[in-house]
């Protein structure tokens, strides 16, 4: 497996720690365990599309809100 080789680019590479952090805190919430290694090839995919999923809500949410207190 390509571990830690993503072809995904972040725009802003500052952002990596504070995206690392949400996916840990929203694992949380969600009581999916994070590999502590960095492999997620044993996670169950419904528990990664979760994480995905939910991610994606949170970061969707937060730009709603910053687009939401521009505008007023």
């Amino acid at each position: 497996m390509a571990q830690g080789r993503s072809s995904n680019q972040l725009v802003v590479p500052q952002a990596n720690a504070a995206l690392d952090q949400m996916k840990f805190e929203v694992a949380q919430e969600l009581g999916i365990a994070i590999p502590q290694d960095g492999y997620y090839g044993n996670m169950a995919t419904r528990d990664a599309g979760s994480l995905g999923g939910y991610i994606t809500r949170r970061l969707v949410q937060i730009a709603e809100q910053s687009l939401a207190g521009q505008f007023k």
